[in-house]
């Protein structure tokens, strides 16, 4: 089973950035496209990033392509989110997410989630 662990949320400064890291246990991280998705309040859970499991290949939401940075680290079994030039729409919970499929785009390709993480960007 694998097991997901986000962290690095907060308050922030429209305009500010942070980073968002998120530890993978249970299974061989190398073989896993790795991906984040956002939820706010009302709204849909919606995508935002993945990057497969060479580390090659990323794709970004529009609304944050330009951004946004997804890396990870197969050695360290992590993947991180690097979020530059915040927006108040930014604010949501933020997930990291694991899928054996590339890329994990949509609810459907995610196997696991992580709990979860709070960022709120306020204007």
């Amino acid at each position: 089973q694998v097991q997901l662990g986000e962290s690095g949320g907060g308050l922030v400064q429209a305009g500010g950035s942070l980073r968002l890291s998120c530890g993978f246990s249970g299974r061989t991280f190398s073989t896993y496209a790795m991906g984040w998705f956002r939820q706010a309040p009302g709204k849909v859970r919606e995508f935002v990033a993945t990057i497969s499991r060479s580390v090659k290949i990323t794709n970004y939401a529009d609304s944050v392509q330009g951004r946004f940075t997804i890396s990870r680290d197969n050695a360290k079994n992590t993947v991180t989110l690097q979020m530059n030039s915040l927006k108040p729409e930014d604010t949501a919970v933020y997930y990291c997410t694991a899928g054996r499929t590339f890329p994990v785009t949509t609810t459907p390709r995610v196997d696991y989630w992580g709990q979860g993480t709070q960022v709120t960007v306020s204007s």
